[in-house]
């Protein structure tokens, strides 16, 4: 059994955080003695390692709590979900790291970049955001469909269908003069929405979460407007357009 000074100290977490917790339901005490000090077995221990983890990956304490509560969670199971996403957040940041040198080289005139390059880095990042999104804030269940789905295709198919994505966002770049009701911007929203379906079929729920993900989340909102600033709201109101005329 841990006190709850030792399981601070463990998890680099402050002891007030651990009362916030128990307040919250999110992780209570395995027993509280007499002069009402909390203690911790190791099942509490693994419980606060899936918090951390699952706080490391952007998720709020709210979500956290409905995925460790849910009746099927599977510690092992999650633990491979969140080793598969943070593996392929390492390979996004360092192909992000790349596309920064290649840029900096680029704009000191040492070597020549297409506009698709500029663009390196993000298309593998959107994989996991959509599947992310798309589960109400990640349900590892539907991250390792996608996932699972995603690693059957081939490289070229895979080189394919990221190819697609960058041109929808850069054919949205190009309409953002336009209204987002617009026929040309809507027929692209419903090519941005059979993209999607290469890694899960979403409902209209989820496509209307997924858009104002885009506007409110910072993780999103920060990939879009490094694309163009005015990106990231235009694409919620075309999404939500969407959504209302077909669903």
């Amino acid at each position: 059994m841990y006190t709850i000074k030792q399981l601070a100290d463990l998890a680099n977490v402050s002891r007030r955080t651990l009362r916030y917790y128990d307040q919250i339901d999110l992780l209570k005490p395995t027993a509280v003695g007499n002069n009402n000090y909390r203690y911790y077995d190791q099942d509490t221990v693994l419980r606060l390692q899936q918090i951390r983890f699952y706080q490391e990956m952007d998720f709020s304490l709210e979500q956290i709590r409905e995925i460790l509560d849910k009746s099927d969670f599977n510690t092992l199971q999650s633990l491979q979900t969140q080793k598969e996403a943070l593996q392929q957040q390492a390979k996004r940041l360092d192909r992000l790291i790349n596309t920064i040198d290649n840029t900096i080289l680029h704009l000191e005139g040492q070597i020549k970049m297409d506009n698709k390059e500029l663009f390196a880095g993000f298309d593998e990042a959107k994989q996991k955001e959509y599947a992310a999104e798309a589960s109400k804030r990640w349900d590892p269940q539907l991250v390792k469909q996608s996932n699972q789905r995603w690693n059957r295709l081939s490289q070229e198919e895979k080189e394919a269908i990221l190819q697609e994505g960058n041109q929808i966002y850069s054919d949205m770049i190009d309409q953002l003069n336009a209204e987002p009701d617009s026929e040309a911007v809507q027929a692209i929203v419903a090519r941005w929405h059979q993209h999607i379906q290469h890694f899960y079929e979403p409902s209209f729920a989820a496509l209307r979460g997924l858009g104002q993900g885009y506007a409110s989340d910072p993780a999103f909102r920060n990939t879009f407007e490094a694309m163009h600033p005015d990106l990231p709201d235009f694409l919620h109101e075309a999404i939500t357009v969407y959504c209302d005329n077909n669903e």
